[in-house]
């Protein structure tokens, strides 16, 4: 008769050193992810947004503000808001829009037409602007050009003439209309050259470039 059959032997499974260091090792990296992720969660700050439109030059009211936490990169310049009533009064220096966060470069003190100055705004077609995006403040030049079927001659200029100028800012600049394409940019010029740009605007006769940084 046979003897009884002795149970099988399960061996302990070997642990390997490697393994056992690799999860330590996520699992203090999962730790430090969320440890980051709480911080910047609660490193908050409490700015100043913008909740209707507001057009250039538009005096800012409370009502055309309202706050918001957010978690701001240090590179992001906004408006606190704790310092909102600073701001009310002020003028946009350039188109606002619902959602967006305030910049203390977006408001200004000064009246975006000065004095002795005329706002002219001046309809264009595309091909009598510059391709880059106007913007307030930005200085250009209105120059004056010979009407279609006309000569430097027939308007009693000699070739070597050069062309009427009339220094501006660009205080707005609108969007291009659908299917003309015409943009409207309102310019402030001296109060004595306003009705001369208007008059050549209304010719067909103006064309706009940018001027120099420096204004030269």
């Amino acid at each position: 008769m046979a003897g009884p059959v002795a149970p099988p032997r399960v061996s302990a499974r070997r642990r390997r050193p490697g393994v056992i260091a690799l999860s330590l090792a996520l699992i203090a990296a999962g730790g430090a992810g969320v440890a980051v992720l709480l911080l910047q969660v609660g490193n908050r700050t409490d700015v100043v947004t913008v909740v209707r439109d507001v057009q250039v030059g538009q005096v800012l009211t409370e009502d055309d503000l309202g706050r918001a936490s957010v978690a701001l990169d240090p590179a992001v310049k906004a408006v606190r808001a704790d310092t909102l009533r600073s701001v009310v009064g002020k003028r946009a220096a350039v188109e606002l829009k619902p959602g967006s966060l305030l910049a203390p470069s977006q408001v200004t003190r000064d009246n975006l037409v000065k004095a002795g100055e005329q706002l002219v705004p001046i309809g264009l077609e595309p091909k009598q602007i510059p391709a880059t995006v106007l913007v307030p403040g930005q200085k250009v030049e209105l120059v004056h050009v010979p009407a279609q079927g006309t000569t430097e001659t027939d308007t009693g200029k000699t070739s070597d003439t050069a062309p009427q100028t009339i220094d501006g800012r660009v205080v707005k600049a609108s969007g291009a209309a659908p299917g003309t394409g015409i943009v409207v940019v309102d310019v402030a010029t001296a109060a004595t050259d306003g009705p001369t740009a208007v008059a050549w605007e209304a010719a067909g006769t103006l064309r706009l470039v940018l001027a120099a940084p420096d204004g030269n």
